[in-house]
């Protein structure tokens, strides 16, 4: 089999990026056709299909391995000519890191570390947002250099740190308390009392219940998938729901909202996990994360 083209791998990963061929076409200043063209010949190079042909454009099995590498070859090969050039080299283009973490880290806790770092105007980054116990998957799958996950097993290729735990209380409005859950947070009144939930992948509020209760639990659910929107629906009174720690006491602070189950809270322990490179932007990104993860979590 020939060698990998860096081009086509290139290629590959701005397809996925950016969804479709036309689009990586204006990201790489090339005809869609020649989009096309490229990607045809990695696929005969591999002798697999590596794009899934729809909207928008996904990496296949075999194409994964392949984004994983692009992704990181950009990374290298952009910190190598910068060094190679040194300050007075020119630009030496763009370095965009794409990461991505669960949505009550990027509510609080998380653009803190993004801050620490030294102001580079060359450097951006492609924050995704995704459930802490789903985040592992798009690292997996090569679509992002590091994530903020549940998961403490090390996906393959990459380095994982534990940041600490996210700690949630459950919270209620005064209001839908008192109708609710007079004498506590009961089983019966559980399995009845309206609850947020974040998304389908949300599954916190769940486990709480089934920690508390020893039972599983179906009450009715509403979906909120924003924190603030989140968080105003249980102030609001539309249900109760997990708020993470830091939020949660403003709100308990404010009068908004009440603790339903005193004493009780959930912790979600998260790790940092990242590619296996020696790169200075994932070095300084880890150490900002930890430091901040420190600071922050319990």
């Amino acid at each position: 089999m020939d060698g990998l083209d860096s081009t086509q791998l290139r290629t590959l990963a701005a397809v996925v990026s950016e969804g479709s061929f036309e689009a990586a076409g204006r990201l790489l200043h090339v005809t869609p056709s020649a989009v096309s063209q490229r990607i045809k010949a990695l696929e005969e190079t591999v002798g697999q299909v590596l794009v899934r042909r729809q909207r928008p454009c996904d990496a296949t099995e075999a194409g994964r391995p392949l984004l994983r590498l692009a992704g990181q070859l950009a990374l290298l090969e952009r910190e190598a000519l910068a060094d190679a050039r040194g300050p007075l080299g020119g630009d030496p283009g763009r370095t965009r890191v794409a990461v991505v973490v669960n949505a009550d880290s990027l509510a609080t806790w998380f653009p803190a570390a993004l801050a620490r770092l030294p102001a580079r105007p060359e450097l951006s980054f492609d924050i995704r947002q995704d459930d802490q116990d789903h985040t592992a998957e798009l690292l997996r799958d090569g679509v992002v250099t590091a994530a903020v996950t549940a998961q403490r097993e090390a996906v393959q290729g990459c380095r994982v740190r534990p940041l600490g735990a996210m700690r949630y209380r459950a919270l209620a409005a005064p209001s839908l308390a008192d109708r609710w859950f007079a004498d506590g947070l009961t089983p019966a009144a559980a399995g009845a009392a309206p609850v947020v939930v974040f998304d389908r992948k949300d599954q916190i509020q769940h486990r709480f219940l089934r920690t508390l209760t020893g039972r599983t639990l179906d009450p009715p659910v509403h979906y909120v998938p924003s924190v603030p929107a989140f968080n105003e629906s249980i102030q609001l009174g539309l249900g109760w729901g997990l708020v993470a720690e830091r939020i949660a006491d403003a709100d308990l602070a404010a009068g908004n909202c009440v603790d339903i189950a005193p004493g009780r809270v959930l912790d979600v322990p998260l790790y940092w996990q990242h590619w296996r490179l020696d790169s200075q932007v994932l070095n300084a990104l880890t150490a900002a994360v930890c430091a901040v993860a420190a600071d922050s979590l319990r």
